[in-house]
């Protein structure tokens, strides 16, 4: 019999944006120096490994060392720290989709309450503090406000695009566009300014469907496709949405709506305010189970 009495790890997803989640509730399974940056390439090797966009550490925001850095005086008010990693072993500062999948896993776990995750919980995160809790329509979580940038352009299928920078925690250059989406070649990540992004940057291609009604009496409805730095495409970016959705309303002169965003792995709402930004989506835990000592080595 295969021996998988290593540590747990769950496999998930929020509109098919895929990670490895490793439940780690008193911060000793999965410590600094273990959780590496070889590691979390191995976890995220879709054919050496279980394959995902990133890694996921569920742990208490007590027991990483950054935390108190990035939360500052809200650090007493975030039990928990979203410890992500983008695929190649990068710190990730946020992550849409993935902090919605956390809540899920927390309620799954029994680490919160169903009346918890309904009112809403502070999860610590390398961008920030995030409020994120359960609704009617999947999950919610306050993304802050939306960071214009400044202008930008990406070099994608052999082409300039001009593009909108805008910070959601991370930056993103969203390139609004009439040419079709399935005609742009990500599978190399696009050439951007250093200047302007020397720590890389999400880039969108982003179709604007209509710019006056989206579907379920929304604001806007948009469709993007989105190449993450540290990982390549993927089929959704929840930051990517959020900066997409701002930047169509933006372009068309507005500063407020809720913005229908379709990416290749599902729906997204987008709420946008001039003093934040609400993104809502579904999270599903796909499997459960254990390493083998075999793999770990």
């Amino acid at each position: 019999m295969i021996d998988a009495s290593g540590p747990r790890v769950l496999k998930g997803h929020g509109t098919e944006n895929d990670f490895v989640v490793l439940p780690d509730p008193d911060g000793t399974v999965w410590p600094e120096d273990r959780l590496d940056a070889a590691l979390v390439r191995r976890l995220c090797d879709r054919r050496g490994g279980l394959g995902a966009d990133g890694v996921l550490r569920v742990v208490p925001s007590a027991q990483v060392p950054d935390a108190p850095g990035v939360l500052g005086e809200h650090l007493d008010a975030c039990t928990w720290f979203m410890d992500h990693r983008n695929a190649d072993g990068s710190y990730a500062e946020m992550c849409g989709n993935g902090i919605r999948l956390y809540l899920h896993v927390l309620l799954a776990e029994g680490l919160l309450s169903a009346e918890e995750a309904r009112a809403g919980v502070l999860v610590g995160t390398r961008g920030g503090p995030r409020r994120v809790g359960a609704g009617a329509d999947g999950y919610w979580v306050d993304m802050g406000p939306a960071r214009p940038l400044g202008r930008g352009e990406a070099q994608v299928s052999g082409r300039s695009h001009p593009g909108t920078g805008v910070s959601m925690g991370n930056p993103h250059l969203v390139c609004l566009t009439d040419q079709p989406l399935e005609s742009f070649d990500l599978t190399r990540a696009p050439a951007v300014d250093p200047a302007l992004f020397p720590d890389g940057v999400n880039v969108e291609i982003v179709n604007v469907l209509s710019a006056e009604e989206g579907p379920g009496g929304t604001t806007a409805h948009v469709r993007l496709r989105v190449s993450e730095r540290g990982v390549g495409e993927t089929r959704s970016c929840g930051t990517g949405a959020c900066a997409a959705a701002w930047a169509a309303l933006d372009a068309g002169g507005r500063h407020a709506g809720t913005v229908t965003v379709d990416v290749p792995g599902g729906r997204l709402s987008v709420e946008v305010t001039e003093q934040t930004t609400v993104l809502t989506g579904p999270a599903v835990v796909v499997s459960a189970g254990s390493f083998t000592p075999e793999w770990l080595g």
